[in-house]
Protein backbone atom coordinates (compact mmCIF):
# COMPACT_ATOMS: atom_id res chain seq x y z
CA UNK A 1 0.00 0.00 0.00
CA UNK A 2 1.58 3.37 -0.94
CA UNK A 3 1.09 6.86 1.25
CA UNK A 4 0.04 9.58 -0.41
CA UNK A 5 3.20 12.26 -0.26
CA UNK A 6 0.87 15.54 0.77
CA UNK A 7 -0.61 15.11 3.90
CA UNK A 8 -2.49 17.85 6.33
CA UNK A 9 -0.84 19.60 8.65
CA UNK A 10 -2.43 18.20 11.69
CA UNK A 11 -1.68 15.10 10.40
CA UNK A 12 1.61 15.61 9.68
CA UNK A 13 2.71 17.34 13.32
CA UNK A 14 0.71 14.28 14.87
CA UNK A 15 3.04 11.38 12.89
CA UNK A 16 6.06 13.73 13.24
CA UNK A 17 5.40 13.64 17.15
CA UNK A 18 5.17 9.88 16.82
CA UNK A 19 8.10 9.05 14.97
CA UNK A 20 10.45 6.37 16.05
CA UNK A 21 13.83 5.38 14.90
CA UNK A 22 12.70 2.05 13.28
CA UNK A 23 9.62 3.65 11.38
CA UNK A 24 11.17 4.76 8.52
CA UNK A 25 13.74 2.77 5.99
CA UNK A 26 15.17 3.60 3.41
CA UNK A 27 16.30 1.32 0.57
CA UNK A 28 19.01 2.01 -1.92
CA UNK A 29 20.34 -1.04 -2.87
CA UNK A 30 19.19 -2.69 -6.42
CA UNK A 31 16.19 0.04 -5.72
CA UNK A 32 14.41 3.03 -4.21
CA UNK A 33 12.39 2.83 -1.60
CA UNK A 34 11.12 4.77 0.96
CA UNK A 35 8.98 2.64 4.01
CA UNK A 36 7.05 4.49 6.71
CA UNK A 37 5.62 2.20 9.47
CA UNK A 38 5.71 -0.58 7.06
CA UNK A 39 4.20 1.28 3.96
CA UNK A 40 5.84 2.31 0.77
CA UNK A 41 5.77 5.98 0.27
CA UNK A 42 5.32 7.48 -3.16
CA UNK A 43 7.93 10.24 -4.10
CA UNK A 44 8.59 12.15 -7.06
CA UNK A 45 11.54 11.32 -8.89
CA UNK A 46 13.53 14.81 -8.06
CA UNK A 47 11.67 14.35 -4.06
CA UNK A 48 13.77 10.92 -4.59
CA UNK A 49 17.15 12.33 -5.97
CA UNK A 50 17.12 14.65 -3.37
CA UNK A 51 16.92 12.18 -0.27
CA UNK A 52 19.69 9.96 -2.09
CA UNK A 53 21.77 12.44 -2.83
CA UNK A 54 21.60 13.45 1.22
CA UNK A 55 22.12 9.48 2.42
CA UNK A 56 24.79 8.58 0.20
CA UNK A 57 26.67 12.58 1.31
CA UNK A 58 26.11 10.95 5.03
CA UNK A 59 26.94 14.77 6.23
CA UNK A 60 25.18 17.95 6.02
CA UNK A 61 25.52 19.58 2.74
CA UNK A 62 25.06 23.45 1.38
CA UNK A 63 22.23 24.08 -0.27
CA UNK A 64 23.87 25.35 -3.10
CA UNK A 65 26.24 22.50 -3.52
CA UNK A 66 23.18 20.16 -3.38
CA UNK A 67 21.15 21.97 -6.15
CA UNK A 68 24.15 21.84 -8.22
CA UNK A 69 24.79 18.31 -7.96
CA UNK A 70 21.53 17.15 -8.53
CA UNK A 71 20.48 19.49 -11.43
CA UNK A 72 24.10 19.82 -13.00
CA UNK A 73 22.62 20.52 -16.36
CA UNK A 74 20.63 23.96 -15.76
CA UNK A 75 21.09 26.94 -14.66
CA UNK A 76 21.81 28.21 -10.93
CA UNK A 77 18.52 29.94 -10.24
CA UNK A 78 16.91 27.26 -11.82
CA UNK A 79 18.70 24.48 -9.96
CA UNK A 80 17.83 26.51 -6.77
CA UNK A 81 14.33 26.41 -7.81
CA UNK A 82 14.19 22.33 -8.24
CA UNK A 83 15.70 22.37 -4.84
CA UNK A 84 12.99 24.43 -3.23
CA UNK A 85 10.33 22.79 -4.77
CA UNK A 86 11.43 19.27 -3.52
CA UNK A 87 12.09 20.86 -0.05
CA UNK A 88 8.48 21.70 -0.71
CA UNK A 89 7.20 18.69 -1.35
CA UNK A 90 8.92 16.73 1.76
CA UNK A 91 7.92 19.25 4.01
CA UNK A 92 4.39 18.15 3.21
CA UNK A 93 5.01 14.53 3.50
CA UNK A 94 3.96 12.58 6.85
CA UNK A 95 7.54 12.38 8.33
CA UNK A 96 10.06 14.79 8.65
CA UNK A 97 13.18 13.43 6.35
CA UNK A 98 14.88 16.17 5.80
CA UNK A 99 16.89 18.55 8.49
CA UNK A 100 17.15 21.85 7.29
CA UNK A 101 19.55 24.16 9.05
CA UNK A 102 19.89 27.52 7.60
CA UNK A 103 22.09 26.86 4.08
CA UNK A 104 22.79 23.15 5.39
CA UNK A 105 20.30 20.04 4.55
CA UNK A 106 20.66 16.32 5.79
CA UNK A 107 18.70 13.62 5.87
CA UNK A 108 16.86 13.19 9.37
CA UNK A 109 18.74 10.80 12.04
CA UNK A 110 15.44 9.07 11.74
CA UNK A 111 15.67 7.56 8.90
CA UNK A 112 17.53 4.17 8.75
CA UNK A 113 19.43 3.72 5.62
CA UNK A 114 19.92 -0.04 4.24
CA UNK A 115 23.74 0.74 2.23
CA UNK A 116 24.81 2.59 5.63
CA UNK A 117 24.19 -0.99 6.86
CA UNK A 118 25.48 -3.14 4.45
CA UNK A 119 28.84 -0.43 4.68
CA UNK A 120 29.20 -1.08 8.59
CA UNK A 121 28.71 -5.11 8.39
CA UNK A 122 31.50 -5.20 5.50
CA UNK A 123 33.75 -2.97 7.68
CA UNK A 124 32.98 -4.88 11.02
CA UNK A 125 34.02 -8.02 8.83
CA UNK A 126 37.67 -6.17 7.64
CA UNK A 127 38.21 -5.06 10.91
CA UNK A 128 38.27 -7.82 13.12
CA UNK A 129 41.06 -9.45 11.49
CA UNK A 130 41.58 -12.77 12.46
CA UNK A 131 37.93 -13.44 14.46
CA UNK A 132 35.87 -16.84 12.69
CA UNK A 133 32.47 -15.55 14.67
CA UNK A 134 31.70 -13.15 12.43
CA UNK A 135 27.55 -13.01 10.82
CA UNK A 136 26.72 -12.45 7.44
CA UNK A 137 23.73 -10.99 5.93
CA UNK A 138 24.06 -12.09 2.65
CA UNK A 139 21.31 -10.48 0.63
CA UNK A 140 22.69 -6.94 1.84
CA UNK A 141 25.97 -7.43 0.68
CA UNK A 142 24.41 -9.11 -2.69
CA UNK A 143 22.86 -5.54 -3.79
CA UNK A 144 23.91 -3.20 -5.76
CA UNK A 145 23.98 0.84 -5.33
CA UNK A 146 20.57 2.50 -7.37
CA UNK A 147 21.91 0.48 -10.44
CA UNK A 148 19.57 2.56 -12.79
CA UNK A 149 20.57 5.57 -11.83
CA UNK A 150 24.07 7.10 -13.49
CA UNK A 151 24.21 10.60 -12.14
CA UNK A 152 28.52 11.12 -11.41
CA UNK A 153 27.91 11.19 -7.55
CA UNK A 154 26.02 7.53 -7.66
CA UNK A 155 28.41 6.42 -10.33
CA UNK A 156 31.44 7.05 -7.56
CA UNK A 157 29.61 5.24 -4.56
CA UNK A 158 28.34 2.70 -6.27
CA UNK A 159 31.63 1.47 -7.29
CA UNK A 160 33.15 2.03 -3.63
CA UNK A 161 30.32 -0.07 -2.39
CA UNK A 162 31.28 -2.82 -5.05
CA UNK A 163 34.72 -2.63 -4.06
CA UNK A 164 33.68 -2.64 -0.22
CA UNK A 165 31.46 -5.68 -0.29
CA UNK A 166 34.19 -7.83 -2.16
CA UNK A 167 36.70 -7.45 -0.03
CA UNK A 168 33.98 -7.92 2.75
CA UNK A 169 32.82 -11.30 0.87
CA UNK A 170 35.89 -12.99 0.41
CA UNK A 171 37.52 -11.82 3.75
CA UNK A 172 34.18 -13.75 5.38
CA UNK A 173 35.12 -16.53 3.09
CA UNK A 174 38.54 -17.90 4.03
CA UNK A 175 38.00 -16.64 7.79
CA UNK A 176 35.13 -19.55 7.48
CA UNK A 177 37.37 -21.78 5.71
CA UNK A 178 40.09 -21.55 8.16
CA UNK A 179 36.97 -22.07 11.02
CA UNK A 180 35.54 -24.92 9.26
CA UNK A 181 32.69 -23.45 8.77
CA UNK A 182 32.52 -24.88 5.31
CA UNK A 183 28.78 -24.24 3.94
CA UNK A 184 28.80 -20.68 4.93
CA UNK A 185 32.27 -20.19 3.43
CA UNK A 186 30.70 -21.62 -0.03
CA UNK A 187 27.37 -19.71 0.38
CA UNK A 188 29.70 -16.49 0.90
CA UNK A 189 32.39 -17.56 -1.76
CA UNK A 190 29.53 -17.75 -4.09
CA UNK A 191 28.05 -14.70 -3.25
CA UNK A 192 31.32 -13.06 -4.24
CA UNK A 193 31.34 -14.47 -7.45
CA UNK A 194 27.51 -13.65 -7.93
CA UNK A 195 28.44 -9.70 -7.45
CA UNK A 196 31.71 -10.28 -9.54
CA UNK A 197 32.31 -12.91 -12.09
CA UNK A 198 35.43 -11.83 -13.72
CA UNK A 199 37.05 -11.31 -9.87
CA UNK A 200 39.90 -14.17 -9.70
CA UNK A 201 40.60 -13.27 -6.04
CA UNK A 202 37.17 -14.21 -6.06
CA UNK A 203 37.48 -17.48 -7.57
CA UNK A 204 41.03 -18.34 -5.22
CA UNK A 205 38.72 -17.84 -2.55
CA UNK A 206 36.09 -20.09 -3.65
CA UNK A 207 38.72 -22.56 -4.98
CA UNK A 208 40.17 -23.08 -1.32
CA UNK A 209 36.51 -23.71 0.15
CA UNK A 210 36.16 -26.86 -2.57
CA UNK A 211 39.81 -28.00 -1.15
CA UNK A 212 38.88 -27.61 2.34
CA UNK A 213 35.82 -29.85 1.93
CA UNK A 214 37.87 -32.73 -0.28
CA UNK A 215 36.78 -31.99 -3.66
CA UNK A 216 39.43 -31.39 -5.70
CA UNK A 217 37.74 -31.86 -8.88
CA UNK A 218 35.28 -28.79 -7.97
CA UNK A 219 38.57 -26.59 -6.99
CA UNK A 220 39.96 -27.77 -11.02
CA UNK A 221 36.05 -27.56 -12.31
CA UNK A 222 36.32 -24.00 -10.67
CA UNK A 223 39.83 -23.15 -12.06
CA UNK A 224 38.71 -23.95 -15.58
CA UNK A 225 35.61 -21.79 -15.24
CA UNK A 226 37.86 -18.96 -13.81
CA UNK A 227 40.14 -19.05 -16.91
CA UNK A 228 37.62 -19.36 -19.33
CA UNK A 229 35.76 -16.06 -18.45
CA UNK A 230 39.37 -14.46 -18.29
CA UNK A 231 39.70 -15.84 -21.85
CA UNK A 232 36.42 -14.77 -23.31
CA UNK A 233 35.83 -11.31 -21.21
CA UNK A 234 39.06 -9.81 -20.89
CA UNK A 235 41.22 -11.52 -23.17
CA UNK A 236 43.87 -12.11 -20.34
CA UNK A 237 45.33 -15.58 -18.36
CA UNK A 238 44.79 -16.47 -14.61
CA UNK A 239 47.31 -15.02 -12.64
CA UNK A 240 50.58 -16.44 -10.85
CA UNK A 241 49.00 -16.65 -7.84
CA UNK A 242 45.78 -18.48 -9.37
CA UNK A 243 48.61 -21.14 -11.37
CA UNK A 244 50.30 -21.20 -7.77
CA UNK A 245 47.12 -22.18 -6.06
CA UNK A 246 46.16 -24.57 -8.86
CA UNK A 247 50.12 -26.07 -8.51
CA UNK A 248 49.18 -27.00 -4.98
CA UNK A 249 46.15 -28.62 -6.05
CA UNK A 250 47.87 -30.55 -8.03
CA UNK A 251 50.49 -31.94 -5.55
CA UNK A 252 47.85 -32.24 -2.56
CA UNK A 253 45.76 -34.22 -4.80
CA UNK A 254 48.34 -36.64 -5.81
CA UNK A 255 49.27 -36.91 -1.78
CA UNK A 256 45.77 -37.15 -0.68
CA UNK A 257 45.93 -34.05 1.61
CA UNK A 258 42.57 -32.19 2.24
CA UNK A 259 43.27 -30.35 4.99
CA UNK A 260 42.49 -26.84 4.07
CA UNK A 261 44.19 -24.35 2.10
CA UNK A 262 44.32 -21.00 2.78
Amino acid sequence: MEVSLVAAAGRTKARRANLSGDSVRLALLDAFELVCDGRRVALPLSAQRLIAFLALRRRPVQRPHAAGSLWANASERRACASLRSALWRLRHADYSLVEADGQRLCLSTSVRVDLHEAEAQAKRVLESAGESSIALDLAALRGELLPDWYDDWVLMEREYFRQLRLRALEVACDRFTRAGRLDEALSTGLAALECEPLRESAHRALIRVHLAQGNFAEAIRQFGLCRSLLRARVGVEPSDLMLELMREVTNRQRLGDVAPLV
